[in-house]
Order: structure tokens, then sequence, then C-alpha cells
């Protein structure tokens, strides 16, 4: 496809955001291909803060490995110190960060991930692209008729500049437009998502130490006790959430500033109550005093905010050449960062489909990455659609993570960093164990849920502060080993996905017998090997009789089951009931 013309090109990007630099960059890293990219703002990166500065492993490795980024990123971002999750104490004031319940990994992930500065990123890529010959960019472009050729016939892209109307002829068309969905409108392929939150964020100056915020000396918090489970690492390094039921609050580091964002299901939060710094702060601080120490005071250096911010389309990823990538195609919800290491993993099928010329091979090879894609999107949908408000309690957030993280270290992190993603044999076995997950994840996601729930009125926050590291329970710490599975074939990938998917069945085992267990006010019911055995990981679902059936049948086997990690870790999240608490189980809603 490649030619001399100067008014064709191999690839035109519709969009100069995260995610059409990072295309552009990985193009011309991995391919001989030439590339247009055409953004309607004047100038790269813009004035205004841009969000999204939070990324997991995927992404980090994404931008440090495969786009050759990790000097940039060490020398101008932070290292990022996993995520860490923030409870007030029902039975302390809350005025210091020090009467906080805190959930976390301690040690710093193998695979590398990074607070990004999206101003400051997007920029380092655009000056990486531009110093190419074989990328050319044109800025103030206002993209209008997009003709897609037939056959091998090329694309015909027309869009006007300040300087009068230009066209020119593509090989491959791809849409990074973010929110403006250039494509996805044009092509009826806007669909709706069942995600119902908003947010609203903003931008203050200097750094936020969260440690900090106590009335403490400093040599009090480096002595306390506490450090014996939570370490020495600066937890301002983190991306840090303060949690209750419904809703999460970040705070995160750039160099000279902060970033800090109010996520909320909009059934718990109105967006009038929030929508000005000033007032988010005050929200905020009404459930986490301590915060006032510092969102008082800081000067606000840019806000803004999204009333609904998740979308899906029809289709991303075609056979005809074009394509779409980042939020121009689909976005679920920032909890657990998940937009750029989407943004990895379309680009990285986006660039095989570009470099597949044979056209019977590139439409299969179409079929089985659109499939994927909607996979990995979908996947994520249980969380945030039936469990949000599991964000209000620390144990039930406990089984949600943990189990959630695993998933993603197996099916997420271990295929990209093996560069498994492009090669359909195993994104069939991928595919095929993702449909054995799927039910149990959607089952699970509603039992945490109606846990929460029965749970709230029965036994509430925890009076003192709890420390939990997620990364003791040991399926997911099983799960983490992935991470050194590298260079390996298809079959041994297959194994490795096969052996996973026992790991997860346990632990879907595991946290059915805990919530079983709470429920019941009958701590046996973790060691009967007759209970567990029942339990099929496939039909989860919260209800009172029916576990107090099954114990019942159960509870007189003499067999004791033997998990193969110690359970010991969950004993320290508190059980006893609160004094007014309801015990009716009829008061229970049974979700199907």
């Amino acid at each position: 496809m490649r030619s001399d013309d100067p008014a064709r090109f191999d690839v035109v990007i519709v969009g100069g955001g995260l995610a059409g630099l990072s295309l552009a960059r990985q193009l011309l890293l991995s391919t001989q291909r030439t590339v247009l990219l055409l953004e309607r703002l004047p100038e790269l990166p813009p004035k205004r803060q841009k969000v999204g500065e939070s990324t997991v492993q995927l992404a980090g490795y994404y931008f440090s490995r495969v786009l050759e980024l990790e000097e940039h990123l060490m020398n101008c971002h932070y290292l990022k110190y996993n995520l860490r999750f923030y409870w007030p104490s029902a039975g302390r004031s809350n005025q210091g960060f020090e009467d906080v319940s805190q959930g976390f990994i301690r040690d710093f992930s193998n695979v590398a991930s990074y607070q990004v500065d999206r101003n400051v990123l997007e920029g380092e890529l655009f000056r990486l692209c531009s110093a190419e010959p074989r990328f050319r960019a044109v800025l103030g472009a206002n993209v209008g008729d997009v003709e897609l050729g037939t056959g091998a016939a090329d694309h015909r892209v027309r869009f006007t500049t300040a300087g009068g109307a230009q066209e020119v002829q593509a090989g491959w068309v791809v849409d990074t437009s973010g929110r403006n969905r250039l494509f996805a409108k044009r092509r009826q392929l806007l669909r709706p998502s069942p995600i119902r939150h908003g947010t609203y964020f903003w931008w203050v100056e200097g750094l936020i130490d969260i440690e900090k915020l106590s009335s403490r000396s400093g040599r009090e918090r480096r002595l306390d006790p506490s450090r014996r489970t939570l370490g020495h690492l600066p937890s301002w390094l983190a991306t840090n959430h303060f949690v209750g039921e419904g809703f999460w609050f970040w705070v995160i580091p750039l160099h000279g500033k902060t970033s800090l964002g109010l996520v909320y299901d909009r059934a718990v939060v109105d967006l009038e109550e929030i929508n000005k710094p000033e007032k988010a702060s005050e929200w905020v601080i009404e459930r986490f005093p301590f915060l006032a120490r510092e969102l008082r005071h800081r000067k606000v250096l840019d806000a803004s905010g999204y009333r609904s911010y998740a979308h899906d389309c029809g289709e991303t990823l075609s056979a005809e050449r074009w394509a779409m990538t980042g939020e121009a195609g689909r976005f679920t919800d920032p909890l657990y960062s998940p937009g750029s290491d989407l943004i990895a993993i379309y680009n990285t099928l986006v660039v095989d489909a570009i470099e597949t010329e044979d056209p019977t091979e590139l439409a299969a090879k179409v079929r089985a990455y659109e499939q994927l894609q909607r996979a990995v999107y979908g996947a994520y949908l249980p969380s945030y659609v039936y469990s949000y408000d599991v964000l209000g309690d620390p144990e039930a957030f406990f089984l949600k993570y943990t189990w959630e993280l695993a998933v993603y270290f197996v099916f997420y992190v271990f295929p990209f960093i093996n560069d498994l993603f492009t090669d359909r044999r195993f994104i069939a076995t991928h595919l095929r164990a993702f449909s054995r997950l799927g039910p149990i994840n959607h089952g699970l996601q509603k039992l945490l849920s109606a846990y929460y729930q029965w749970k709230k009125p029965r036994i509430g926050l925890p009076e003192e502060p709890i420390h939990f590291d997620f990364n003791d329970l040991g399926p997911l710490a099983r799960a983490r080993t992935t991470f050194y599975q590298i260079g390996i074939e298809v079959e041994e990938a297959r194994k490795v996905l096969a052996e996973q998917l026992e790991n997860l069945d346990e632990l879907a085992r595991f946290l059915y017998a805990r919530i079983a267990s709470v429920v019941l006010d009958e701590p046996r019911v973790l060691e009967s090997a007759a209970f567990v055995a029942g339990i099929d990981p496939a039909a989860l679902r919260f209800d009172p009789e029916e576990m107090a059936r099954r114990w019942e049948a159960a509870r007189l086997g003499p067999e004791r089951h033997r998990w193969s990690f110690d359970p010991a870790i969950i004993e320290r999240f508190p059980t006893r009931r609160l004094p007014a608490a309801a015990t009716s189980r009829e008061e229970v809603e049974v979700l199907p």
C-alpha cells in the first residue's frame, strides 16, 4: 500500500489525544507505514489539563516497553505505588489519616505502572512522532467527509483548516477522536451503556501528602506500629481512593500538582451537590474530615466533569480498513484505571490488522479481534453495574477486589506482556475461558452487592482501623505469578490459563463460603468439606434461607475442607453484630 504520493498515507488517524498519539507511535516503531494525524485543536498538547492520569500494569507495560517511553516516564512522571483504598472508622473521629482502614498491596508491582501527567506524556509522544519522516500532523483540522473505498481502493478523507479544504487518500482510517466519536456517530454505531455514573475532577497546586493529614508529629508518624503492616513506601505515590457506598474520591500525584476527582453512582450523588471544586471538597470532607487539612486551602488550577461518561459501540474494527480506538469506541469506568489498558489492547489489534495485506486473512482477524475487544470490555461491566455499592465496606470490597484483580492479572496482563492477543489460536482459548468465567463473575458481583446491603445494618464499618494487604489472599498471589511467565508459546499459555481457572474457581468458592459463614454466624461453614463441595461457582446467588438449608445438610459431615491457601487472612474483618441489628432473614432481598 505504500507510495510516494504526498497526498496519500497508509494510515490516517483522526484525533491527537492519548489513543491517537499512542497508535501513531506504535505504527512508527513497529511498521514502515506512513501516518497522517488530523487534530481539530490548534496545538498539541492543549493548554487545558487532561484527566486520566492513573495507569495500571497493562498500560504501564505498553507505554514503557512497547512504546519505549520508560526513560521519559521515570524522568517526568511518578512511578506508581499500586492502588490503595481507605474507609472511615465507626469508632474514631476521622480527624487524622491514622483513623482510616486501609486496603493495599504493600510491595511494588514487578510490572511497573505510572502516574502520568497526560499533557506532558502526550507532548512527548507528539514530539517523538514528529521527529519521524513518515509522520505528518495537521492541527486545526476539522474532518468532514470520509469516503470509504471498496475492495483495495483507497479511502478519501476530506478536512478543512484555516488554509481551506484539503483531501488525502488513505489505506486505513482510524478514529481516535475521543468523545467526539466521529465514526460511531456517522456510521450509526452509538450504543448505550448500562453504567450510570458521573464524575467531577479538579487539580490543585502542589503535592498533597495524605500521610501528613494528621495532628501527630513526624516522629509519631514514623514510629507508628502500623508500619509493621503498611511499610515505609510513600502512600502518596499510589492512586489513593477514599471510598464509600457508590462513590470514590481519588488523589493522584503529578509533578507540581495533585489531581483530585469524585466518581459516583448517579443514584447516590447528585451532580448539583458537587459541581464546583469547593462544593466537591466539602462533600468529601463531610465523609473524611481530615481531608479538610488540605482541600480547603489549595489553589485550584483547573476543573471539569462528566455527568455521564460510559458508552458502548456496535463495531470498532472493520475489514473495510477502518477502526476506532480509545473513547471514540467504548468506555466503561475509571475505577481500577482500565482506560489506557483498553487503548493498549485495541491499538495492538489495530496495528496487526493494518499490517495484514491479504483480505481473507484480514477478515478472519477482524472477526476474532472484534470478539476479543467486546469480551475484554464486557467483562468489566458487571463490576461497575451491579456492585459499585460494595465500595462502602472494607471486607465486602476485599472479596470483590481480590477476585477482580486476579482475573485482571491472568486474563489481561499475562496475555498482553506475552504478545498473545494477536495470536488467533490463543484468542480462541482465551474466549472459551472467558465464557466460563462470565456466569461466575456475573453471579458473584450480584452476590457481593446483596451481601453488602445485608451486612450494612447488621455489622457496619469497623470501630477501629484495620489494615489488609490484598495479596495476602493466596489465589491473588498465585495469579500474580503469571507476571513472570514470559516468552511462552500458545500451548504453554493454554496450560497457564487452565491452571489459573482452577485457582479462580477455588477463589469463587471461598468468597461464597465466607459470605455464608458471616450470614449464618457460623465460622465452621468455611471448614465444611460437604458445604464447599456443594458450591456451584456458576450459580452463585445471595439467599440466606438456602445457605441455612445447605449448612443444615452439611454440618454433620466429619470431613474438613482443605483450602490450598491460608484462609486466616479473612479473620481480621469484624463480624460481630451491631446491638440493634436486624436478624430476620425475611428482611433480606434475594437476588436472582
